[in-house]
Protein backbone atom coordinates (compact mmCIF):
# COMPACT_ATOMS: atom_id res chain seq x y z
CA UNK A 1 0.00 0.00 0.00
CA UNK A 2 0.95 3.71 -0.76
CA UNK A 3 2.49 5.13 2.13
CA UNK A 4 1.29 8.46 2.10
CA UNK A 5 -2.50 6.96 1.34
CA UNK A 6 -2.06 5.13 4.62
CA UNK A 7 -1.10 8.14 6.11
CA UNK A 8 -4.17 10.22 4.61
CA UNK A 9 -6.44 6.96 5.80
CA UNK A 10 -5.33 6.84 9.33
CA UNK A 11 -5.35 11.15 9.66
CA UNK A 12 -9.05 10.68 7.95
CA UNK A 13 -10.04 7.62 10.61
CA UNK A 14 -8.32 10.23 13.62
CA UNK A 15 -10.56 12.89 12.56
CA UNK A 16 -13.83 11.24 11.99
CA UNK A 17 -13.28 9.54 15.99
CA UNK A 18 -12.38 13.24 17.28
CA UNK A 19 -15.48 14.16 15.46
CA UNK A 20 -17.59 12.07 17.73
CA UNK A 21 -16.11 13.02 20.88
CA UNK A 22 -16.92 16.86 20.00
CA UNK A 23 -20.34 18.47 20.09
CA UNK A 24 -19.63 20.84 16.77
CA UNK A 25 -22.09 23.60 16.08
CA UNK A 26 -24.70 22.02 13.88
CA UNK A 27 -24.14 23.75 9.99
CA UNK A 28 -28.57 24.75 9.82
CA UNK A 29 -28.24 26.67 13.55
CA UNK A 30 -29.22 29.95 13.76
CA UNK A 31 -26.08 31.54 14.19
CA UNK A 32 -24.31 33.07 10.65
CA UNK A 33 -21.54 30.76 9.54
CA UNK A 34 -18.94 33.24 9.55
CA UNK A 35 -19.75 33.75 13.21
CA UNK A 36 -20.06 30.03 13.56
CA UNK A 37 -16.83 29.34 11.94
CA UNK A 38 -14.88 32.42 14.09
CA UNK A 39 -16.19 30.13 17.31
CA UNK A 40 -14.70 26.85 16.11
CA UNK A 41 -11.04 28.36 15.23
CA UNK A 42 -11.14 29.83 18.65
CA UNK A 43 -12.12 26.40 20.06
CA UNK A 44 -9.34 24.74 17.55
CA UNK A 45 -6.48 27.74 18.91
CA UNK A 46 -7.66 26.35 22.41
CA UNK A 47 -7.80 22.82 21.50
CA UNK A 48 -4.88 20.20 23.13
CA UNK A 49 -6.00 17.04 21.89
CA UNK A 50 -4.96 15.66 18.46
CA UNK A 51 -7.88 13.77 17.60
CA UNK A 52 -10.61 16.39 18.69
CA UNK A 53 -7.87 19.16 16.83
CA UNK A 54 -8.10 17.45 13.85
CA UNK A 55 -11.92 16.85 13.90
CA UNK A 56 -11.91 20.99 14.26
CA UNK A 57 -9.79 21.50 11.50
CA UNK A 58 -11.79 19.46 9.21
CA UNK A 59 -14.85 21.13 10.14
CA UNK A 60 -13.83 24.49 9.57
CA UNK A 61 -12.59 23.41 5.88
CA UNK A 62 -15.88 21.86 5.34
CA UNK A 63 -17.48 24.87 5.89
CA UNK A 64 -15.15 27.13 4.34
CA UNK A 65 -15.62 25.09 0.76
CA UNK A 66 -19.43 25.47 1.39
CA UNK A 67 -19.00 29.21 1.78
CA UNK A 68 -19.84 31.77 -1.22
CA UNK A 69 -17.59 34.21 -2.43
CA UNK A 70 -19.31 37.14 -0.21
CA UNK A 71 -19.13 34.37 2.99
CA UNK A 72 -15.09 34.03 2.12
CA UNK A 73 -14.73 37.78 1.77
CA UNK A 74 -16.34 37.89 5.71
CA UNK A 75 -14.40 35.15 6.57
CA UNK A 76 -10.91 36.35 5.20
CA UNK A 77 -11.61 40.08 6.82
CA UNK A 78 -12.81 38.03 10.55
CA UNK A 79 -9.11 36.64 9.85
CA UNK A 80 -7.66 40.37 9.82
CA UNK A 81 -9.95 41.21 12.51
CA UNK A 82 -10.10 38.45 15.06
CA UNK A 83 -6.78 36.63 14.60
CA UNK A 84 -4.17 39.11 15.00
CA UNK A 85 -1.41 39.58 17.70
CA UNK A 86 -2.89 40.31 21.02
CA UNK A 87 -2.44 43.77 21.53
CA UNK A 88 -1.96 44.30 25.16
CA UNK A 89 0.92 41.37 24.93
CA UNK A 90 2.52 43.03 21.77
CA UNK A 91 2.11 46.53 23.89
CA UNK A 92 3.93 45.16 27.04
CA UNK A 93 6.67 43.08 25.09
CA UNK A 94 7.44 46.53 22.85
CA UNK A 95 8.07 48.24 26.44
CA UNK A 96 9.41 45.38 27.81
CA UNK A 97 12.35 45.54 24.71
CA UNK A 98 12.78 49.30 24.74
CA UNK A 99 14.04 49.38 28.78
CA UNK A 100 16.30 46.08 27.62
CA UNK A 101 17.40 44.37 24.55
CA UNK A 102 17.67 41.20 25.71
CA UNK A 103 17.64 37.67 23.73
CA UNK A 104 14.51 36.98 26.09
CA UNK A 105 12.73 40.48 25.40
CA UNK A 106 13.36 39.67 21.86
CA UNK A 107 11.69 35.99 21.83
CA UNK A 108 8.87 37.78 23.52
CA UNK A 109 8.48 40.34 21.21
CA UNK A 110 8.54 37.77 18.47
CA UNK A 111 6.52 35.86 19.92
CA UNK A 112 3.56 38.44 20.75
CA UNK A 113 3.85 40.14 17.21
CA UNK A 114 3.04 36.57 15.43
CA UNK A 115 -0.48 36.97 14.59
CA UNK A 116 -2.88 34.34 16.09
CA UNK A 117 -4.16 33.11 12.79
CA UNK A 118 -0.37 31.81 12.19
CA UNK A 119 -1.07 29.53 14.48
CA UNK A 120 -4.82 28.99 13.53
CA UNK A 121 -3.25 28.08 9.92
CA UNK A 122 -0.76 25.26 10.89
CA UNK A 123 -3.54 23.78 13.18
CA UNK A 124 -5.56 23.73 9.87
CA UNK A 125 -3.35 22.11 8.17
CA UNK A 126 -3.82 18.86 10.60
CA UNK A 127 -7.20 17.78 9.05
CA UNK A 128 -7.35 15.61 6.16
CA UNK A 129 -5.91 16.74 3.27
CA UNK A 130 -5.91 20.10 5.10
CA UNK A 131 -2.87 21.71 2.78
CA UNK A 132 -5.01 20.92 -0.54
CA UNK A 133 -8.08 23.08 0.94
CA UNK A 134 -5.20 25.46 2.10
CA UNK A 135 -3.98 26.09 -1.07
CA UNK A 136 -7.31 26.51 -2.52
CA UNK A 137 -8.16 29.04 0.50
CA UNK A 138 -5.45 30.85 -0.46
CA UNK A 139 -5.94 31.11 -4.37
CA UNK A 140 -9.57 32.56 -3.24
CA UNK A 141 -7.85 35.02 -1.43
CA UNK A 142 -5.73 36.31 -3.91
CA UNK A 143 -8.94 37.54 -5.98
CA UNK A 144 -10.55 38.90 -2.54
CA UNK A 145 -7.51 40.78 -1.68
CA UNK A 146 -8.72 42.56 -4.75
CA UNK A 147 -11.64 44.30 -3.04
CA UNK A 148 -10.09 45.14 0.22
CA UNK A 149 -6.09 45.93 -0.02
CA UNK A 150 -6.19 45.56 4.11
CA UNK A 151 -5.95 41.68 3.55
CA UNK A 152 -2.32 41.65 2.28
CA UNK A 153 -2.04 41.14 6.01
CA UNK A 154 -3.51 37.40 5.83
CA UNK A 155 -2.07 36.75 2.69
CA UNK A 156 1.19 37.74 3.97
CA UNK A 157 0.55 34.96 6.57
CA UNK A 158 -0.40 32.16 4.26
CA UNK A 159 2.93 33.16 2.23
CA UNK A 160 4.86 32.96 4.78
CA UNK A 161 3.90 29.28 6.39
CA UNK A 162 3.80 28.02 2.16
CA UNK A 163 7.62 28.89 2.08
CA UNK A 164 8.08 26.76 4.89
CA UNK A 165 5.80 23.87 4.08
CA UNK A 166 6.77 24.12 0.38
CA UNK A 167 10.57 24.52 0.70
CA UNK A 168 12.67 22.86 -1.81
CA UNK A 169 13.31 20.07 1.11
CA UNK A 170 9.77 18.71 1.01
CA UNK A 171 10.13 18.86 -2.61
CA UNK A 172 10.42 15.79 -5.07
CA UNK A 173 11.19 15.53 -8.19
CA UNK A 174 9.82 13.40 -10.66
CA UNK A 175 10.26 12.44 -14.50
CA UNK A 176 6.96 13.36 -16.61
CA UNK A 177 6.97 10.84 -19.37
CA UNK A 178 4.03 9.32 -21.63
CA UNK A 179 3.70 5.94 -19.39
CA UNK A 180 3.30 9.04 -16.73
CA UNK A 181 -0.58 8.08 -15.04
CA UNK A 182 -3.39 9.50 -17.03
CA UNK A 183 -4.76 11.83 -14.71
CA UNK A 184 -1.09 13.42 -13.88
CA UNK A 185 -0.65 13.77 -18.01
CA UNK A 186 -4.20 15.41 -18.24
CA UNK A 187 -2.95 17.79 -15.80
CA UNK A 188 -0.25 18.54 -17.62
CA UNK A 189 -2.13 19.60 -20.50
CA UNK A 190 -4.59 21.78 -18.43
CA UNK A 191 -1.88 23.12 -16.52
CA UNK A 192 0.58 24.02 -19.50
CA UNK A 193 0.74 28.29 -19.16
CA UNK A 194 3.22 28.88 -21.91
CA UNK A 195 2.66 26.94 -25.39
CA UNK A 196 -0.91 25.54 -25.60
CA UNK A 197 -1.10 21.64 -25.95
CA UNK A 198 -4.04 20.76 -27.92
CA UNK A 199 -4.37 17.75 -27.13
CA UNK A 200 -3.07 13.85 -26.61
CA UNK A 201 -1.39 13.57 -30.06
CA UNK A 202 0.47 16.77 -29.31
CA UNK A 203 1.15 16.06 -25.57
CA UNK A 204 2.78 12.97 -27.01
CA UNK A 205 5.01 15.00 -29.43
CA UNK A 206 6.21 16.70 -26.23
CA UNK A 207 6.99 13.40 -23.93
CA UNK A 208 7.44 10.15 -26.28
CA UNK A 209 10.55 11.37 -28.19
CA UNK A 210 13.68 10.76 -27.19
CA UNK A 211 15.08 13.73 -27.45
CA UNK A 212 12.07 15.53 -25.26
CA UNK A 213 12.19 15.22 -21.51
CA UNK A 214 10.05 16.96 -18.94
CA UNK A 215 9.83 17.31 -15.07
CA UNK A 216 7.90 18.51 -12.64
CA UNK A 217 7.75 19.15 -8.84
CA UNK A 218 5.62 17.41 -6.25
CA UNK A 219 4.65 17.75 -2.04
CA UNK A 220 4.34 14.68 -0.32
CA UNK A 221 0.84 15.83 0.69
CA UNK A 222 -0.29 16.77 -2.81
CA UNK A 223 0.99 13.27 -4.90
CA UNK A 224 -0.96 13.74 -7.76
CA UNK A 225 -0.78 17.11 -8.35
CA UNK A 226 2.73 18.74 -9.88
CA UNK A 227 3.38 22.56 -8.39
CA UNK A 228 5.86 23.56 -11.48
CA UNK A 229 7.03 21.85 -14.42
CA UNK A 230 9.32 22.62 -17.16
CA UNK A 231 9.65 20.84 -20.70
CA UNK A 232 13.09 20.05 -22.50
CA UNK A 233 14.07 19.53 -25.75
CA UNK A 234 17.10 18.39 -26.37
CA UNK A 235 19.58 19.37 -29.53
CA UNK A 236 22.50 20.39 -30.79
CA UNK A 237 21.91 23.75 -31.24
CA UNK A 238 20.09 26.76 -29.54
CA UNK A 239 16.98 27.61 -31.33
CA UNK A 240 15.42 30.79 -31.99
CA UNK A 241 11.88 30.17 -32.52
CA UNK A 242 9.64 27.82 -30.87
CA UNK A 243 8.34 26.37 -34.34
CA UNK A 244 11.78 24.75 -34.55
CA UNK A 245 11.29 23.01 -31.56
CA UNK A 246 7.45 22.21 -31.31
CA UNK A 247 7.12 21.50 -35.00
CA UNK A 248 5.30 18.13 -35.89
CA UNK A 249 7.45 17.56 -39.06
CA UNK A 250 10.67 17.76 -37.25
CA UNK A 251 13.71 14.65 -37.43
CA UNK A 252 14.09 13.63 -33.90
CA UNK A 253 18.09 12.83 -32.64
CA UNK A 254 19.45 10.44 -30.32
CA UNK A 255 19.58 12.24 -26.87
CA UNK A 256 23.03 11.13 -26.54
CA UNK A 257 23.90 13.08 -29.44
CA UNK A 258 22.33 16.11 -28.58
CA UNK A 259 24.89 19.13 -26.64
CA UNK A 260 22.20 21.58 -25.74
CA UNK A 261 19.48 21.60 -22.92
CA UNK A 262 16.56 23.55 -24.32
CA UNK A 263 14.00 24.73 -20.96
CA UNK A 264 11.29 26.07 -23.22
CA UNK A 265 7.97 25.91 -20.78
CA UNK A 266 8.05 26.35 -17.29
CA UNK A 267 4.71 26.37 -15.77
CA UNK A 268 3.61 27.16 -11.98
CA UNK A 269 0.02 25.05 -11.49
CA UNK A 270 -1.82 25.67 -8.40
CA UNK A 271 -2.84 29.29 -8.23
CA UNK A 272 -2.84 29.30 -4.50
CA UNK A 273 0.71 29.17 -4.49
CA UNK A 274 1.46 32.28 -6.75
CA UNK A 275 4.89 34.05 -5.23
CA UNK A 276 6.09 30.69 -3.59
CA UNK A 277 9.24 30.24 -5.61
CA UNK A 278 10.28 26.25 -6.82
CA UNK A 279 11.32 27.39 -10.49
CA UNK A 280 14.91 28.56 -9.63
CA UNK A 281 15.40 24.96 -7.55
CA UNK A 282 13.92 23.40 -10.61
CA UNK A 283 15.30 24.04 -13.03
CA UNK A 284 18.96 23.54 -11.10
CA UNK A 285 17.75 20.31 -10.17
CA UNK A 286 17.07 18.88 -13.75
CA UNK A 287 20.23 20.29 -14.87
CA UNK A 288 21.87 18.00 -11.92
CA UNK A 289 19.81 15.26 -13.46
CA UNK A 290 20.19 16.01 -17.29
CA UNK A 291 24.40 16.24 -16.54
CA UNK A 292 24.47 12.98 -15.02
CA UNK A 293 22.27 10.71 -17.69
CA UNK A 294 23.91 12.56 -20.87
CA UNK A 295 27.39 13.75 -20.03
CA UNK A 296 27.72 15.48 -23.47
CA UNK A 297 25.24 18.28 -22.87
CA UNK A 298 27.67 21.77 -21.87
CA UNK A 299 24.65 24.00 -23.13
CA UNK A 300 22.24 24.80 -20.82
CA UNK A 301 19.56 27.65 -22.21
CA UNK A 302 15.67 29.11 -22.33
CA UNK A 303 13.87 29.85 -25.02
CA UNK A 304 11.36 32.45 -23.51
CA UNK A 305 8.29 34.27 -23.92
CA UNK A 306 8.53 38.26 -23.29
CA UNK A 307 5.09 38.67 -21.78
CA UNK A 308 5.42 42.57 -20.74
CA UNK A 309 7.51 43.92 -24.36
CA UNK A 310 4.45 44.55 -26.23
CA UNK A 311 2.70 46.80 -23.12
CA UNK A 312 5.89 48.81 -22.61
CA UNK A 313 6.65 49.23 -26.24
CA UNK A 314 2.95 51.08 -26.75
CA UNK A 315 3.42 53.19 -24.02
CA UNK A 316 7.24 54.05 -25.31
CA UNK A 317 5.16 54.94 -28.55
CA UNK A 318 2.64 57.11 -27.00
CA UNK A 319 5.41 59.19 -24.82
CA UNK A 320 6.03 62.98 -26.08
CA UNK A 321 9.60 62.02 -25.08
CA UNK A 322 11.10 58.68 -25.14
CA UNK A 323 14.42 57.65 -24.33
CA UNK A 324 14.37 54.03 -26.11
CA UNK A 325 12.53 55.05 -29.37
CA UNK A 326 13.53 58.44 -31.69
CA UNK A 327 10.57 59.77 -34.32
CA UNK A 328 11.76 58.01 -37.08
CA UNK A 329 12.07 54.75 -34.94
CA UNK A 330 8.27 55.31 -33.83
CA UNK A 331 7.05 56.64 -37.65
CA UNK A 332 8.44 53.09 -38.70
CA UNK A 333 6.40 50.94 -35.88
CA UNK A 334 3.43 52.54 -37.04
CA UNK A 335 3.06 49.50 -39.09
CA UNK A 336 2.54 46.67 -36.58
CA UNK A 337 -1.06 47.84 -35.99
CA UNK A 338 -1.87 45.96 -38.77
CA UNK A 339 -2.24 42.27 -38.17
CA UNK A 340 -0.08 41.16 -41.45
CA UNK A 341 2.92 43.03 -40.38
CA UNK A 342 5.10 40.31 -40.04
CA UNK A 343 4.54 38.96 -43.43
CA UNK A 344 4.57 42.41 -45.83
CA UNK A 345 8.64 42.05 -46.45
CA UNK A 346 9.06 46.06 -46.53
CA UNK A 347 7.47 46.25 -43.27
CA UNK A 348 9.27 43.36 -41.74
CA UNK A 349 13.03 44.85 -43.14
CA UNK A 350 12.14 48.29 -41.78
CA UNK A 351 10.79 47.10 -38.35
CA UNK A 352 12.84 44.47 -37.30
CA UNK A 353 16.11 46.71 -36.63
CA UNK A 354 14.10 49.04 -34.66
CA UNK A 355 12.57 46.11 -32.31
CA UNK A 356 15.75 44.70 -31.88
CA UNK A 357 17.52 47.68 -30.32
CA UNK A 358 14.07 48.59 -28.54
CA UNK A 359 14.07 44.99 -27.14
CA UNK A 360 18.02 45.62 -25.81
CA UNK A 361 17.07 49.02 -24.35
CA UNK A 362 13.59 46.86 -22.77
CA UNK A 363 15.91 44.29 -20.65
CA UNK A 364 19.24 46.87 -20.12
CA UNK A 365 17.53 50.34 -19.13
CA UNK A 366 13.66 50.02 -18.86
CA UNK A 367 12.38 50.19 -15.12
CA UNK A 368 9.01 49.80 -12.96
CA UNK A 369 8.24 52.16 -10.16
CA UNK A 370 10.04 50.18 -8.18
CA UNK A 371 13.13 50.60 -9.36
CA UNK A 372 12.62 46.73 -11.13
CA UNK A 373 13.51 45.27 -14.43
CA UNK A 374 10.12 45.49 -16.33
CA UNK A 375 10.15 42.16 -18.09
CA UNK A 376 8.96 39.40 -14.89
CA UNK A 377 10.25 35.95 -17.25
CA UNK A 378 13.77 38.48 -17.32
CA UNK A 379 13.42 38.61 -13.60
CA UNK A 380 13.48 35.25 -12.81
CA UNK A 381 15.92 34.11 -14.81
CA UNK A 382 18.46 36.97 -14.34
CA UNK A 383 17.78 36.14 -10.73
CA UNK A 384 18.66 32.76 -10.62
CA UNK A 385 21.64 33.52 -13.03
CA UNK A 386 21.10 33.28 -16.28
CA UNK A 387 22.79 35.58 -18.90
CA UNK A 388 20.78 37.30 -21.20
CA UNK A 389 22.01 35.29 -24.40
CA UNK A 390 19.96 36.24 -27.63
CA UNK A 391 17.08 38.38 -28.81
CA UNK A 392 14.72 36.31 -31.51
CA UNK A 393 12.66 38.58 -33.79
CA UNK A 394 9.32 36.95 -34.60
CA UNK A 395 10.59 33.36 -32.22
CA UNK A 396 6.61 33.03 -31.78
CA UNK A 397 4.09 33.42 -34.12
CA UNK A 398 1.04 32.47 -32.37
CA UNK A 399 -1.45 34.97 -31.44
CA UNK A 400 -0.82 35.40 -27.54
CA UNK A 401 2.91 35.69 -28.59
CA UNK A 402 2.12 38.66 -31.31
CA UNK A 403 -0.14 40.28 -28.94
CA UNK A 404 2.03 40.64 -26.00
CA UNK A 405 5.29 40.52 -27.32
CA UNK A 406 5.38 40.84 -31.00
CA UNK A 407 6.29 37.74 -31.44
CA UNK A 408 9.79 38.12 -29.50
CA UNK A 409 11.44 35.85 -27.63
CA UNK A 410 15.37 35.40 -25.89
CA UNK A 411 17.56 32.94 -24.91
CA UNK A 412 18.71 33.07 -21.14
CA UNK A 413 22.11 31.26 -21.01
CA UNK A 414 22.48 29.15 -17.27
CA UNK A 415 26.24 28.86 -17.66
CA UNK A 416 27.00 27.00 -14.27
CA UNK A 417 30.57 28.44 -14.00
CA UNK A 418 29.00 32.00 -13.97
CA UNK A 419 25.60 31.47 -12.22
CA UNK A 420 26.58 32.51 -8.86
CA UNK A 421 28.59 35.83 -9.88
CA UNK A 422 25.58 36.71 -12.33
CA UNK A 423 23.48 36.27 -9.78
CA UNK A 424 24.97 38.78 -7.51
CA UNK A 425 25.39 41.01 -9.94
CA UNK A 426 21.70 41.31 -10.99
CA UNK A 427 20.88 40.97 -7.03
CA UNK A 428 23.31 43.15 -5.44
CA UNK A 429 24.09 46.16 -8.46
CA UNK A 430 21.26 45.22 -10.48
CA UNK A 431 23.48 44.65 -13.54
CA UNK A 432 21.75 42.70 -16.37
CA UNK A 433 24.55 40.34 -17.31
CA UNK A 434 24.75 39.98 -21.62
CA UNK A 435 26.61 39.79 -24.49
CA UNK A 436 28.55 42.40 -26.24
CA UNK A 437 26.32 42.52 -29.37
CA UNK A 438 22.88 43.13 -27.49
CA UNK A 439 25.12 45.84 -25.18
CA UNK A 440 25.55 47.58 -28.59
CA UNK A 441 22.22 47.77 -29.55
CA UNK A 442 21.90 50.78 -26.62
CA UNK A 443 23.27 53.68 -27.82
CA UNK A 444 25.23 55.30 -25.18
CA UNK A 445 24.55 58.85 -26.50
CA UNK A 446 20.63 59.45 -27.39
CA UNK A 447 21.20 61.10 -29.96
CA UNK A 448 23.23 59.80 -32.18
CA UNK A 449 22.04 56.27 -32.55
CA UNK A 450 23.60 53.46 -34.48
CA UNK A 451 21.82 50.45 -34.92
CA UNK A 452 24.13 46.91 -35.04
CA UNK A 453 23.16 45.11 -38.43
CA UNK A 454 21.53 41.62 -37.43
CA UNK A 455 23.78 39.92 -39.38
CA UNK A 456 26.43 41.33 -38.02
CA UNK A 457 25.70 40.57 -34.14
CA UNK A 458 25.36 37.05 -33.21
CA UNK A 459 23.29 37.37 -29.84
CA UNK A 460 20.51 39.00 -32.52
CA UNK A 461 18.43 36.33 -34.29
CA UNK A 462 15.34 35.68 -36.27
CA UNK A 463 13.15 32.60 -37.04
CA UNK A 464 13.03 31.73 -40.46
CA UNK A 465 10.08 33.24 -41.53
CA UNK A 466 7.40 32.72 -44.35
CA UNK A 467 7.07 36.48 -45.80
CA UNK A 468 4.47 37.68 -48.25
CA UNK A 469 4.55 35.59 -51.37
CA UNK A 470 8.45 36.29 -52.53
CA UNK A 471 9.44 33.24 -50.83
CA UNK A 472 11.27 32.62 -47.06
CA UNK A 473 13.21 34.61 -45.73
CA UNK A 474 16.06 34.04 -43.16
CA UNK A 475 17.60 36.63 -40.72
CA UNK A 476 20.42 34.48 -38.58
CA UNK A 477 23.51 34.79 -36.84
Amino acid sequence: MNTTTFFSDMLQTISERGRRFLSLAPRDDARDPVDTTEMLCETLLSSRGEASGMALAKDILDRWQHFNTDRQLDFMRMLLARFGPRGERLARAIEAYGVEQSPVALLELHIAAEPRRQELIRRLNLAPNGIATLVRMREALLTLKAEDRDLDAVDADFAHLFGSWFNRGFLVLRPISWSTPADILEKIIRYEAVHHIGGWDELRRRLAPEDRRCFAFFHPQLIDEPLIFVEVALTQQIPASIADVLREDRAPIRAGDATTAVFYSISNCQEGLRGISFGNFLIKQVVEDLRRELPRLNTFVTLSPVPGFAEWLARERRAEASDALTVADKAKLEAIVRPDWADDPEIFAAVQPVMAAAAAWYFLRARDAKGRIVDPVARFHLGNGARLERINFLGDRSARAMRQAHGLMVNYLYKLDDIEANHEAFAGRGEVVTTPAIRRLVPTDRGTRSLVPLAAAPAISSAEQKVGTKGRREFSE
